[in-house]
């Protein structure tokens, strides 16, 4: 009722600024799309968008991602979830601050539907290769790649990633998919 359709329902953790969320939201009119953000200035923007595009398909939450999940999805709900470029926590005594751990990956994958997906970006080799470890080792996902995923159409190249391309950075889209049997 949120939407007033029922096309694939995505959650979008972190999305920043926002600029591709409603790229993708655009991109993808039939599915339905929740954001989520603490950063005022981001969610600010993107509702701006939101009305700028006249996006129907497209929500925004502030407030913390694996709350939200926990608290006010249920499971088996949702369709996909697009994790694109967290906060890397380079430095090693950080890593326990990184939101793709094995509790939030165990976490959406309760939430996803058999056939729905998780979908990581990252810029960071040593955390797409974490990812490729920590998603691998969720008994109801599967890896739809042999390693990597080739970036789909309606992911547009964000102003940050393309900064970071132009510097020789490497960019990772690791894509798991719920199983379909026995979960």
């Amino acid at each position: 009722s949120l939407f007033g359709s029922d096309g694939p329902f995505i959650i979008e953790v972190g999305f920043g600024m926002g600029l591709a969320t409603a790229a993708i939201a655009r991109s993808l009119p039939d599915s339905r799309f929740l954001g989520l953000e603490v950063h005022a200035p981001g969610v600010g923007k993107l509702l701006s968008e939101i009305a700028a595009r006249d996006l129907q398909n497209l929500r925004v939450c502030r407030h913390d991602a694996v709350e939200v999940i926990d608290a006010m999805v249920a499971p088996r709900s949702v369709d996909g979830f697009h994790v694109f470029f967290p906060d890397p926590w380079p430095k090693k005594r950080h890593h326990k601050r990184r939101i793709m751990n094995p509790a939030f990956v165990n976490l959406m994958a309760d939430r996803l539907k058999p056939g729905g997906y998780i979908y990581y970006v990252t810029d960071w080799e040593e955390y797409a290769q974490q990812m490729l470890a920590v998603l691998g080792a969720e008994p109801q996902l599967e890896n739809t790649a042999p390693g990597y995923a080739p970036r789909p159409d309606y992911r547009p190249l964000t102003k940050f990633e393309q900064r970071g391309l132009r510097l020789g950075h490497g960019v990772w889209d690791v894509v798991f998919c719920k199983k379909r049997g026995g979960y």
